[in-house]
């Protein structure tokens, strides 16, 4: 399979901030030029739109595409939640940076601004035009207001009574209540009130939280359908009885709203109780700064601005949006109408012949390491790991990573499971893990019930890498076996990210491994490291080397990455380094890339490519071609600042030859994809990949759920 970009480029591509010449081909080009790098936040920007771009695309199921629209929103909402949020904060307290694209955070949130309109206008133009349409010609409505029949407004009136009325808190606006604090992205509405109440008060507006509890789409009883899948919007509903929130007064207007609100967590890195301080920061997540509102498009001009200013917020931060305030509850859908034929057909995910007789998992590691690509393997082994582990009477001692994995996950018991056995254990828990703490802080308390030892890591340092030790006597010796990954213990990840996992009981990696846990649960000075790079003491400066080492290779050298972001600029540096000495280099990006590719004297060697499918790409792989003798590491860490210079993360080698071979092939694979990929251009632009005139389509994904499971 080769390695050649195929096909041809598909017309047009997403709005881009205005191209920037490419720089003069010259041996004393200037590598800190702004104009070679793209902008963090807008590259996030354009990855999202691509994920938006999968709603229009019929390769995909019809729900799946409701499904992308919808990841599309709760993508969009991250992104106000930490970047926009952080930019602001930069200009509020007089801390603006410059980012090495030379601009200021002012520049950059106009930007956002007129990008992140214009992609919204898109989606629910696709929403509106294209996927209810088409959910409507397979039987699937959403059903209107001024659709609903006798049957289904009296249907919805009991509803409303029953299920609405007694969790609704309507808020009138006087002087005794003032606006109140609305929680982050929640649903409400802006009501315009004429009369007097029973007090006499005459306030004119009232705000309507809609209770978190409630679904914001409900299906409608067959029996008051004449047949199909009928589905109704919760803000439907209240609408249509927002008069019996308010008895004796005249509602003149009832409009949707939502305020996305400062979601990072701001902790300092001398606190004495990490637990105590984070429960303290969660409850203020909720109502952190306003950064954006959206608001119902026929909301009146009068009661935009008086949301405006209640949330401290000016036009720029202004959406008005067609259709509900929130896609990312749509969702839904998918559990609400069975129509397995408007979805992804299930597979199985498979087990390799070499762990599926019934000996030990430890037996078959001893044969030869592993290494599996979930989703399209199981992840079942990892798991089964340590079930065995947990009841083996010669496991000692088990160590473990966490950063996402789930309470109530089959990885936690076992982990509980050992420590009752009397077994020693040790997790090592992120309680930072963003949008995880609460839940993680749960973790921490079951497995300390259950005698597991638990450390919170290094303050000051995320511990993102993925790793298992496991201690065993065996034949009067002790065996380290491990367990490496690119992704996070977590079963429900395991079905929907693309991740490695590698287990071994090589001495070296074991003794690695083992170090590793001491820095993380002890302290001391950072111990020699035999075959791993980790960061951040040595996976930065690691990968700087070996890039130079393929430039010293020049024409003959050979990189090819994968990985989620490319930001870090010594790396990108490096990277334009080895393409001046003509190494051939092929980055596959799934997310954020601040490289500009392709600019003659620069990167006229490097090409960026993004694959964006049913699965989210998220394994993370470096191959050196080292003149004929290649070396591939997997990894937990990405191209960016935090991952190689303030995170604990791990590179592993990967050296049994059929092991690189396969790693290998998986690579070559996702370069012949011509249909699910999308060209990163020298002026910022991503153009989708087509196939040429009589070639077949090549979708990576598709070609490696077939090739390891038989499900085409």
């Amino acid at each position: 399979m080769t390695t050649e970009n195929t096909g041809r480029i598909a017309e047009g591509s997403q709005s881009v901030p205005a191209p920037v010449e490419a720089p003069p081909v010259s041996q004393e080009l200037d590598l800190d030029a702004s104009e070679n790098y793209f902008n963090r936040e807008l590259s996030q920007l354009q990855f999202n739109y691509r994920v938006l771009k999968q709603a229009l695309d019929p390769a995909h199921p019809l729900i799946n595409r409701l499904i992308f629209c919808c990841i599309f929103s709760s993508n969009m909402d991250e992104f106000f939640e930490i970047r926009v949020a952080g930019l602001r904060q930069q200009m509020k307290y007089g801390r603006e940076t410059v980012g090495p694209d030379g601009m200021l955070p002012e520049q950059v949130l106009g930007e956002i601004s007129r990008v992140a309109h214009e992609y919204i206008t898109e989606q629910y133009d696709i929403l509106n035009n294209v996927l209810i349409p088409e959910m409507e010609r397979e039987n699937i409505h959403f059903v209107r207001r001024r659709e609903w029949t006798p049957a289904q407004a009296e249907w919805v009136r009991q509803y409303f009574e029953e299920e609405i009325l007694p969790v609704v808190s309507p808020i009138g606006l006087d002087p005794s209540h003032p606006f109140p604090r609305l929680v982050n992205k929640s649903l409400n509405f802006i009501v315009e009130l004429d009369g007097k109440d029973a007090f006499g008060r005459e306030t004119g507006m009232a705000i309507v939280p809609a209770p978190r509890s409630l679904p914001r789409l409900v299906r409608l009883p067959d029996e008051v359908c004449d047949g199909g899948d009928n589905l109704v919007f919760l803000s439907s509903m209240i609408h249509a009885h927002a008069d019996e929130l308010f008895p004796g007064m005249e509602v003149k207007g009832c409009y949707q709203f939502r305020v996305t609100r400062n979601a990072d967590l701001e902790l300092e890195d001398d606190l004495e109780d990490l637990a105590s301080a984070l429960r303290g920061e969660l409850l203020s997540r909720r109502f952190g700064d306003g950064v954006r509102l959206e608001v119902a498009d026929n909301c009146p001009e009068e009661l935009v601005q008086f949301l405006l200013t209640e949330f401290g917020l000016t036009e720029r931060d202004l959406y008005k949006v067609h259709g509900p305030v929130n896609l990312t509850r749509l969702m839904a859908v998918g559990s609400l109408v069975d129509r397995p034929d408007l979805t992804y057909s299930g597979f199985s995910p498979a087990i390799p012949r070499q762990i599926r007789s019934k000996e030990s998992m430890f037996d078959a590691i001893r044969k030869q390491p592993i290494l599996l690509l979930h989703p399209y393997e199981n992840f079942s082994p990892v798991v089964d790991l340590l079930r065995q582990a947990a009841k083996d009477p010669q496991v000692l001692a088990i160590r473990q990573t966490l950063y996402r994995t789930g309470a109530d996950s089959e990885i936690v018991e076992a982990l509980a499971d050992a420590a009752r056995r009397g077994k020693e254990v040790t997790a090592v828990i992120e309680l930072r893990a963003r949008f995880s703490e609460a839940e993680n802080l749960e973790l921490a308390s079951r497995l300390q019930e259950a005698g597991v030892i638990v450390v919170y890591g290094v303050v000051g340092y995320k511990t993102h890498a993925k790793m298992i030790l496991i201690v065993r006597r065996e034949e009067g010796r002790l065996r380290r076996y491990v367990h490496l990954g690119t992704g996070n213990y977590h079963a429900g990840n395991a079905r929907l990210y693309t991740d490695y996992s590698f287990m071994t009981c090589d001495e070296s990696i074991g003794d690695d491994v083992n170090k590793l846990f001491q820095q993380l649960t002890g302290m001391g000075k950072a111990l020699k490291i035999k075959k791993l790079f980790h960061a951040p003491f040595t996976l930065h400066s690691r990968l700087i080397s070996l890039i130079e080492r393929e430039a010293g290779h020049g024409e003959q050298g050979r990189i090819i990455f994968k990985f989620n972001a490319l930001t870090e600029t010594q790396l990108i540096k490096a990277l334009y380094r080895a393409s001046r000495a003509g190494v051939k280099i092929d980055l596959i990006v799934r997310g954020i890339c601040c490289l500009r590719p392709g600019v003659p004297g620069l990167s006229e060697n490097i090409r960026v490519r993004s694959i964006i499918g049913r699965f989210l790409e998220h394994t993370r792989v470096y191959y050196f071609g080292n003149n004929g003798h290649p070396e591939f590491y997997c990894s937990s860490a990405d191209g960016m600042e935090r991952n190689l210079l303030s995170r604990v993360e791990t590179a592993f080698p990967i050296e049994a030859p059929a092991l690189q071979a396969r790693l290998h092939d998986d690579l070559e694979t996702y370069l012949a994809d011509n249909c699910q990929s999308w060209s990163l251009q020298p002026d910022g632009s991503y153009i989708q990949n087509q196939p040429a005139d009589g070639e077949e389509r090549f979708a990576a994904q598709l070609v490696l759920l077939e090739r390891l499971t038989g499900k085409p």
